[in-house]
């Protein structure tokens, strides 16, 4: 089963100076909102956001919070309710949330928020300590076979791509994907810990996350995401070591509803300034992120087929109804 899934994860709040388009943008003070715990993909998100604006001087200053719960929700429903019409505020976003309102029944949804743009996409990681007997995919999807409630997957939110993910392979696998057996952890510290610990069979997350650690020999990449091996990485794609499994995360930025046109252009152009930015593009390069900015009409369209998308796939493998 292929999933092209492009993902997600942080929150971005931007509040103070009145938000004008042209010089006085450089005057704005940011609040950047992550709605996870520190180290995680959406942490990372906004603190490169928040290093390559004020590398540029495209805004005063920028600070980041970290607000975390439930998959990103208790930020957008925060983000929702409290910056109607605040052509200040902004909040990162992706597969994560998208999948995380389905999960936790939210009383909010990504189609009260105006979209912004698509910013970037990351191939997706399985790795298992260095000390597992676990060698390949194959060994992984041997063990889901045999007895899927004994291997264990830690990763991100539940519900989002971490999570479906675990699912997936376990279906590609040939056993039962809606008994996948997975552990959500609400930062990638903490998932770190429990995969190094051995307090868990593998661990799921974006590339760039994990890379040191495999680069270190205390992580074992047993397979990625991409239909193609990266330059550069010698990690066997699931694709040649016979698992259907193919998916990227996407994460995205959008802003508080009810703004005016003026507001939508000021956040429009700003975030265009950003991913054009030189600062941004070495961010890019050091996280292994690929640029995947969409602008904000074509990323509306793509955020409303990837909702149903995700939902199509969450009810395929049991996780909602």
């Amino acid at each position: 089963m292929l999933l092209y899934a492009r993902h997600l994860s942080c929150g971005l709040l931007i509040a103070g100076a009145t938000f004008l388009a042209g010089p006085a943008l450089a005057q704005t003070e940011l609040k950047i909102i992550a709605p996870a715990a520190p180290g995680g993909g959406w942490d990372q998100t906004a603190r490169s956001i928040q290093q390559a604006l004020v590398a540029e001087k495209l805004v005063k200053s920028a600070q980041v919070i970290n607000v975390a719960g439930a998959g990103g929700t208790v930020g957008l429903a925060q983000f929702v309710n409290g910056a109607k019409g605040d052509g200040n505020q902004l909040m990162v976003n992706g597969f994560v949330m998208v999948g995380a309102i389905l999960l936790n029944k939210s009383p909010v949804s990504l189609s009260q928020v105006t979209p912004i743009a698509r910013l970037t996409q990351e191939v997706q990681v399985m790795v298992v300590p260095a000390s597992s007997p676990i060698k390949t995919a194959a060994d992984l999807a041997e063990a889901a076979r045999k007895d899927v409630a004994k291997v264990t997957f830690a990763g991100g939110s539940a519900g989002g791509v971490d999570h479906i993910m675990a699912a997936l392979f376990v279906g590609a696998a040939g056993a039962d994907a809606s008994k996948v057996n997975y552990v959500a952890f609400s930062g990638g510290g903490e998932s770190l810990a429990a995969i190094l610990g051995g307090k868990v069979t593998a661990g799921i997350s974006g590339y760039g996350e994990y890379e040191g650690q495999i680069k270190a020999g205390k992580l074992r990449a047993i397979g990625i995401t991409s239909p193609a091996r990266l330059p550069g990485v010698d990690v066997a794609t699931f694709k040649e070591q016979g698992i259907d499994l193919v998916l990227t995360n996407w994460r995205s930025v959008v802003a508080a509803p009810g703004l005016s046109d003026a507001q939508k252009k000021a956040l429009a152009d700003l975030v265009g300034k950003l991913v054009a930015s030189a600062a941004w593009k070495d961010i890019l390069k050091q996280k292994g992120w690929d640029d995947a900015y969409l602008p904000a009409e074509a990323f509306a369209k793509f955020l409303g087929d990837e909702q149903k998308r995700v939902g199509d796939v969450l009810a395929s493998v049991g996780l909602v109804k």
